[in-house]
C-alpha cells in the first residue's frame, strides 16, 4: 500500500475512508501507511495511534502487534512519550531510551522489547478528543531532523482524515445507543400491554407492576419485559421502522 505519486497523503486517506468497510480497517490502513512512508531500507518503523477520550487512553489503530503492545505498555505505566504528546499536544522525541530519564521504568521495559527510540506527534483535532501518532524504531537516534519533519508532515496531512473517522465513530455509537433504546421501549410497551390484558388494569398500573418485578428480582426492566413477552410464546420483540 503506497500513496500514488499524483496524490497527497490527505487525498489518499480520504479515499480510504470511503473504501474501507469499517472504521477499524481505515485506521489500521492509516498506521500501516505511516509505517511504510516513514521507514527506510535499513529500519522498519512501527506505528500506533493513541486516542484520549473521556480521560481514558486507548490504541485505536496500529501497524502491527508490536506497536500495539508498545502503546499498551505506556497505559500500564500511565505515562510515556505517546501519552505525553496526546495530553500536552506537543511533539515528544525520545532519541535513546538508554539515556532518557523521563520515564525510567518504561524506558527499561521498552528497550527489552528492542525499541530504542520513539517519536510521538499530536494530531490537531477539534473538540475534546486528543490523539497522537506514535512511531517506534529499533535504532537509537533514528529520528533525525529530516525524519521528524517528514513525520510532522504526515501527521498534519492525516489529521483531517482521522478527525472524520472519529466523528463517524461518535455517530455510529449514538445510532447504536438509540437503536438499543428503541428496542427496549418496544419490549416494555408489549409487556405493559400483556399485564393490562391479564390484570384488567390501566397502563400506569401495568408499568408500575413491571417496575416492581424488576426491582424485586434485581433484573433490568428491559430484561424482565423481554422475558415476559417471550413467555407468551412470541419470539424476541422486533422494532419496525418506516422506510
Amino acid at each position: 500500500m503506497t500513496v500514488p505519486p499524483e496524490m497527497t497523503v490527505s487525498e489518499y486517506l480520504h479515499g480510504q475512508i470511503l473504501e474501507s468497510d469499517t472504521l477499524e480497517a481505515f485506521l489500521n490502513a492509516l498506521t500501516r501507511l505511516a509505517a511504510l512512508e516513514l521507514s527506510d531500507d535499513d529500519t522498519d518503523v512501527m506505528c500506533g495511534v493513541t486516542l484520549l477520550r473521556h480521560k481514558k487512553a486507548g490504541t485505536i489503530a496500529s501497524s502491527g502487534p508490536v506497536a500495539q503492545a508498545m502503546d499498551e505498555l505506556q497505559y500500564d505505566y500511565q505515562d510515556g512519550p505517546c501519552l505525553t504528546a496526546a495530553r500536552t499536544q506537543e511533539l515528544v522525541h525520545a532519541p535513546d531510551f538508554a539515556t532518557d530519564t523521563r520515564w525510567p521504568e518504561y524506558s527499561v521495559v521498552i528497550r527489552e522489547h528492542g525499541i530504542h527510540s520513539v517519536l510521538a506527534i499530536p494530531f490537531d483535532l477539534e473538540g475534546p478528543d486528543r490523539a497522537a501518532l506514535n512511531l517506534y524504531a529499533g535504532q537509537a537516534h533514528w529520528f533525525t531532523p529530516e525524519r521528524v519533519a517528514a513525520a510532522r508532515e504526515y501527521a498534519s496531512q492525516s489529521a483531517q482524515a482521522l478527525q472524520i473517522s472519529i466523528r463517524l465513530a461518535h455517530h455510529l455509537d449514538a445510532e447504536r445507543d438509540a437503536l438499543a433504546a428503541m428496542k427496549s421501549r418496544t419490549s416494555i410497551d408489549l409487556a405493559v400491554g400483556i399485564i393490562m390484558g391479564q390484570n384488567r388494569c390501566s397502563q400506569e398500573e401495568a408499568f408500575a407492576l413491571l417496575v416492581s418485578a424488576s426491582s424485586t428480582r434485581n433484573i433490568k426492566l428491559r430484561d424482565v419485559a423481554t422475558a415476559m413477552v417471550e413467555g407468551t410464546g412470541a419470539k424476541e420483540p422486533a422494532t419496525h421502522f418506516d422506510r
